[in-house]
């Protein structure tokens, strides 16, 4: 198929992408890397009228690590800037942001595809949207008023929709603190399709003892989930497995395919834990 009829805008900078989104109303779409847009145009799944292309906005395309220990992501770096970003810039702390990379499609979708697109597309089995619920992201949102402060927690409101206004561009991602133990993991049918589910673990650890951690599950509810009550085992000094059996305990047990899913998240979990304690 083809995409509806649409007007073509290019900003030229991120204040000039807001004006327009705001002079163009709700009828307009930011156009990053074009790999989640595009091909829902092209299947009709989407129909702005008018695309407000941000693709050359070089101010969006930056990595860094604040003197803080806070990885600041711009939302123009794409998925391959990140999985070949050097230990010096990453550390051990975001090892995990780097490695969750190659999960993500294949490598000229990674080249194309942007951090900022994939959080605003905000499909529930994205890796970008699982490592912003697991890590406590801070999105960072530019709209006519000034820039304001998102958290992950509160970003995503359901199937492909976000706190994002019609008139609001999402300029940078924060993950404020470091993550040395934590892993992702997830299952697809083949290498490089959406994942069925996915879980990231992130833990606590004191010395050799693990504390207490976060539970993030994908693709097994309108949006990524922390999983409380396995969270609740970590806290209370749990084996990794009663971890797991909690995380897919509490999901729902009728629906299509929901014991394999129940079954999916169970080893999932466990083999994150496990990766993420290996580190």
């Amino acid at each position: 198929m083809k995409p509806a009829a649409f007007r073509y805008h290019r900003a030229r900078d991120a204040d000039g992408a807001v004006r327009l989104l705001a002079e163009l109303g709700e009828e307009a779409k930011a156009l990053a890397g074009g790999q989640s847009l595009v091909a829902m145009m092209a299947y009709r799944l989407a129909r702005p009228r008018h695309l407000v292309d941000i693709g050359g906005l070089r101010e969006l395309d930056r990595l860094r690590t604040d003197a803080d220990g806070a990885l600041r992501v711009g939302a123009l770096t794409t998925h391959h800037t990140v999985e070949r970003a050097p230990d010096s810039l990453l550390g051990p702390g975001f090892a995990v942001v780097r490695e969750t990379m190659r999960w993500i499609g294949h490598l000229p979708i990674r080249t194309r595809g942007t951090a900022g697109g994939s959080l605003a597309h905000a499909d529930a089995t994205a890796e970008w949207c699982l490592l912003a619920v697991a890590l406590d992201a801070e999105l960072h949102v530019l709209g006519p008023h000034g820039t304001r402060r998102i958290a992950a927690a509160d970003f995503f409101l359901g199937p492909y929709t976000t706190a994002l206004e019609p008139d609001e561009l999402l300029v940078e991602i924060v993950f404020p603190h470091p993550a040395p133990y934590a892993a992702v993991t997830e299952f697809a049918e083949r290498r490089g399709d959406f994942a069925l589910a996915s879980a990231a673990v992130v833990l606590d650890r004191d010395g050799g003892t693990v504390r207490g951690g976060r539970v993030a599950l994908g693709g097994v509810g309108p949006v990524p989930l922390r999983a409380a009550a396995a969270e609740r085992v970590l806290a209370d000094g749990g084996t990794f497995a009663e971890c797991a059996r909690a995380a897919a305990d509490a999901l729902p047990e009728e629906g299509r395919g929901a014991a394999y899913r129940r079954q999916l998240i169970r080893t999932l979990v466990r083999r994150a834990c496990e990766e993420a304690d290996a580190r």
